[in-house]
């Protein structure tokens, strides 16, 4: 089971801006959407890259490279050419600061 790990201050990001931060090895984007945070991880399941500097188009994100759209809330393929959903972990506020933790092997 993996730490809390503490991403950015709660204020610091504002709607529709995004961090990636390393947690335990694992490049996550954390998204601010609606004053709710979210955190994917920051690979496009086609074929690999980054998806972190896609287009975010309301709770979306569309990969730079070839446009595979996933739903920034749940990690949820939204359009091919990806067939695969990404990662999503959880995320808390503590103390004033945005928290994620990755529980893929809880």
């Amino acid at each position: 089971m993996s730490d809390w790990i503490n991403v950015i201050d709660q204020n610091a990001l504002a709607d529709g801006e995004h961090v990636v931060v390393d947690v335990d090895g694992t490049d996550v984007a954390v998204f601010k959407i609606e004053g709710q945070f979210y955190a994917i991880e920051d690979v496009c399941t086609h074929d690999g890259a980054e998806i972190a500097s896609g287009k975010l188009e309301g709770c979306e994100i569309v990969c730079p490279r070839h446009g595979a759209r996933f739903c920034v809330k749940t990690g949820a393929v939204k359009a091919p050419p990806a067939y695969e959903d990404i990662d999503c972990f959880p995320v808390r506020i503590e103390n004033g600061k945005v928290q994620v933790r990755d529980n893929r092997w809880d």
